[in-house]
């Protein structure tokens, strides 16, 4: 998938970073919270537990830690709206590891309380142009923490809905991932015949077709953050938010269905 040849949003990367860490933050005191009756309910993610789920959740933070031990790559490889394109590939390592990080971590706060030290003492000293050399491409921190605010706040849902969970979402880390997820439609369908409103965080134009100029657009979709994070993941199909009225959807080119989901 190309990246959209529109210049590409930009992130205060100072906010970022706090959104991430107050992200996870969020996290580690709702795990701390769960009974292991919660832990050991379906995550209805593959074959995944809660207790797996909230192990994953390390991961999204963890690997910033690691990258940052590594060398750095020569060369950026991978733009931030390449990113959300170039996850499936990596699914099953995904799973594998998780399964084995759960099962070597039985003590989850023990677990949360190293990964939090690690990225808090990492970031401290990291500057925003380090490349980092993810599986997915080679990325400047800066960009690879804004994919991080996606897989925190997208599986703070998983968690919260698997388990009964209320784990806050930080306003900062949820309008990131609202608006790079929103960005990734763009890219994935350039046009600008169809206007997607997610308030407050996002409007993108998509979709070939007559161009709109002004008043009201011929085309629009409208949904909130949580409901779009979940169409553009695959937590919710189309079709369903349309009947439960989570998507207002008007005109012949509305229709997101065949677009989603962006992220597997």
């Amino acid at each position: 998938m190309p990246s959209a040849r529109k210049r590409t949003r930009t992130y205060d990367p100072a906010k970022i970073r706090g959104a991430v860490l107050a992200q996870f933050g969020n996290v580690r005191q709702g795990v701390h919270t769960l009974t292991e009756e919660q832990l050991a309910r379906p995550a209805r993610l593959g074959d995944w537990s809660v207790r797996e789920l909230a192990a994953h959740l390390t991961m999204a933070v963890e690997t910033v830690s690691r990258n940052l031990d590594r060398p750095e790559p020569g060369a950026k490889e991978l733009t931030l709206l390449d990113w959300p394109f170039a996850t499936a590939a990596r699914a099953g390592d995904i799973a594998d590891g998780t399964s084995e990080l759960a099962q070597d971590n039985p003590d989850l706060d023990a677990l949360y309380a190293r990964v939090e030290q690690r990225i808090t003492e990492r970031l401290a000293t990291a500057p925003d142009d380090r490349l980092l050399a993810a599986r997915t491409g080679a990325m400047t921190l800066a960009d690879y923490l804004v994919t991080r605010t996606v897989e925190l706040v997208v599986h703070t849902d998983d968690l919260n809905r698997a388990a009964g969970a209320d784990i806050p979402l930080d306003r900062q880390a949820l309008a990131a991932c609202t608006r790079l997820l929103a960005d990734a439609l763009a890219v994935k369908a350039p046009g600008a015949s169809t206007e997607v409103r997610i308030p407050p965080y996002a409007v993108v134009q998509c979709v070939e077709g007559p161009r709109h100029t002004r008043g009201t657009p011929p085309n629009v979709v409208e949904t909130d953050p949580l409901t779009w994070i979940r169409l553009a993941t695959g937590r919710t199909q189309w079709k369903t938010a349309l009947e439960e009225a989570k998507v207002s959807a008007s005109g012949e080119r509305a229709d997101l269905g065949g677009l989603l989901p962006l992220m597997g």
